[in-house]
């Protein structure tokens, strides 16, 4: 088994320059750094959380 990174946001409005610099820059850096095999991103609404 390799390893494998779950993340994920609550969707709260808009994108803006603070979820640039808090975690998606981040996530893009960890995609790249080819450290992982897998990298699951997920957007948590109100059926994820059920």
């Amino acid at each position: 088994m390799g390893k494998i990174i779950l993340t994920g946001d609550r969707p709260t409005g808009r994108l803006h320059i603070g979820h640039y610099v808090g975690s998606l820059r981040r996530r893009v850096e960890l995609q790249n750094s080819g450290l992982f095999d897998k990298i699951f991103i997920m957007i948590a609404d109100a059926q994820a959380l059920t």
